[in-house]
């Protein structure tokens, strides 16, 4: 593989949350795209379906449980997935899960400790754990998912926008400490995207939405996210790092 190639066949690449939504979007590309792709999720079930769609179609998948709320289960697990597969050379930080309580509320605080937990406590952790085996790759990758709601904020989603701008601080302090080892570290920030996360939201109200906040006029599909993130570990991808990249239909640029 030379060093700017733009094929990720054979890299062996790290997709939490990846049951569903965004997560299993990137996971299929990427297996889609020749890599060997350990799809994790907390529900072992979700996983597991989508690793054996990608078997069922030739390409190279395999679940494993992963709780990215438990820094135990994060250790063991990267530490299974890095023996299973010869190593690491891609960690995409995608796990999530939504955040929203008026500043007020009762359960505010059981919000604001889950949300930091799953959306930036782990993504730490995952790569603290995955580091040893990035520092051995020739191309080592990491990609944060985090959100416009980290650029803006939607009224009652502190836990959530606090947790997903401290995954762009994250991003950005990571790609200064790791990057003369030649590991890039770039963040995508989603924007309205058709996902189980706002499945519960109207059609007519995403319409709306989408109409008065977009550019484009329409939510995001999750393989539109998910070809920005594999293009973030290409190894032709390597003079980007601490990027921060809004897939989100020109919301940010329509709202600025």
């Amino acid at each position: 593989m030379s060093r700017l190639s733009r094929s990720v066949k054979g890299s062996r690449v790290l997709v939490t949350g990846a049951g569903s939504g965004m997560g299993r979007a990137t996971a299929e590309l990427f297996a889609e795209e020749g890599a060997q792709v350990a799809v994790t999720d907390y529900a072992l079930a979700a996983a597991a379906t989508v690793a054996a769609d990608l078997r069922a179609r030739g390409l190279d998948a395999r679940a494993w449980k992963l709780d990215v709320s438990d820094p135990a289960e994060i250790a063991a697990s990267i530490a299974e997935i890095a023996q299973a597969l010869g190593g690491l050379d891609i960690v995409v930080n995608n796990a999530g899960v939504s955040g929203f309580a008026a500043v007020d509320s009762d359960g505010y605080e059981a919000v604001w400790d889950r949300s930091l937990a799953i959306l930036l406590s782990a993504h730490q952790r995952v790569i603290r754990a995955a580091l040893p085996q990035l520092r051995k790759s020739s191309a080592p990758r990491i990609v944060n998912i985090a959100s416009t709601e980290a650029l803006g904020a939607t009224a009652m989603d502190s836990p959530y926008a606090a947790a997903k701008a401290g995954v762009v601080g994250l991003t950005r302090a990571l790609a200064v400490e790791l990057g003369r080892e030649g590991i890039t570290v770039n963040c995508v920030c989603p924007g309205p995207i058709s996902t189980g996360m706002t499945a519960a939201i109207p059609d007519d109200q995403k319409a709306t939405f989408a109409r008065r906040r977009t550019a484009l006029g329409r939510y995001g599909e999750p393989d539109e996210v998910a070809h920005v993130t594999l293009s973030l570990c290409l190894p032709a991808a390597s003079y980007i790092t601490g990027a921060v990249i809004p897939v989100d239909g020109g919301l940010t640029a329509r709202n600025a």
